[in-house]
């Protein structure tokens, strides 16, 4: 059995409100969701559902405003800035835009040695670890002198991948890595995250919005809605025999090469959206 590295219990996300009197916005309501080491916890939703809001919590990004978080035994809920640095060893992030989650004035070099100096690595180790985070992510050892706009953009969210990796760190935030790049790059990525994890034993936390890409990559499944979860277990069982109406719809959103299956999976969106709204009627009735 792995042990346990993430527990979120509870967790309450609250914005101001804005304007005159103006009720507070809860973007999370209450979520609680585990993850344990060397495994990937696949968070699916539509834009909104509260998935990335988790996620930016999790990296002290969003304010915590009830239950706890906690992380390699250690309650992060509410740490400092000075604990979210000795953090940064064991809990990463890979952003969802390659072409602005990396710095377009710093070389590759430069930008991958930025967290070993900020730990104090000596220029000696942090050129030895450079070369091996570029190979691990197949990468060309000259890459270290090119600056972001000379890559694709899957080799720039390669980049992005070989930072978070550089501290070896235990568990990684992968917001919507792969949204931005086409399918066939989508393929490689995700396949490159799959031989990382089994090469490291590093765990994941994927948000994405596409059932497909969380069916391929993760072990377990949560899907949010509205700031809840609605619907988690093993990924096998959420994503082919999902029970919940929101998860059905996830999936029946997914394209199928088969014209005539793909116009069934529209009709049956449609049934369940109609059904949803008239839930939503008769409750405000």
């Amino acid at each position: 059995m792995n042990e346990r590295l993430l527990s979120v219990d509870d967790l309450v996300v609250e914005y101001p409100g804005k304007g005159f009197r103006a009720e507070p916005f809860r973007a999370l309501k209450g979520v609680s969701i585990a993850i344990d080491q060397g495994r990937t916890l696949g968070l699916v939703g539509e834009s909104g559902s509260g998935k990335t809001t988790l996620g930016r919590a999790l990296l002290g990004l969003a304010p915590v405003s009830g239950g706890t978080v906690t992380f390699d035994g250690r309650d992060i809920s509410h740490a400092s800035r000075r604990q979210r640095r000795e953090l940064s060893r064991d809990l990463q992030v890979v952003f969802q835009d390659p072409y602005t989650s990396l710095n377009p004035a710093m070389e590759v070099g430069d930008i991958l040695a930025e967290p070993l100096t900020i730990q104090g690595t000596s220029a000696t180790a942090a050129n030895q670890r450079i070369r091996e985070l570029l190979d691990r992510v197949g990468l060309p050892q000259d890459s270290v002198h090119r600056r972001p706009r000379e890559f694709s953009g899957g080799q720039r969210q390669r980049v992005a991948i070989a930072r978070a990796l550089a501290l070896k760190p235990k568990l990684i935030v992968c917001d919507e890595p792969v949204s931005a790049l086409d399918l066939t790059t989508q393929a490689r990525v995700l396949d490159l995250f799959l031989e990382i994890q089994r090469d490291t034993g590093v765990a994941y936390l994927f948000i994405s919005h596409d059932l497909d890409v969380v069916r391929h990559i993760s072990h377990d499944v949560a899907v949010m809605y509205r700031g809840d979860i609605v619907e988690q277990g093993r990924a096998e069982l959420v994503t082919r025999t999902p029970e919940h109406p929101y998860t059905q719809r996830l999936l029946l959103a997914s394209p199928v090469p088969d014209p005539d299956r793909q116009a069934e999976r529209r009709r049956n969106r449609r049934r369940l959206l109609d059904a949803e709204a008239a839930d939503l009627s008769a409750s405000a009735a």
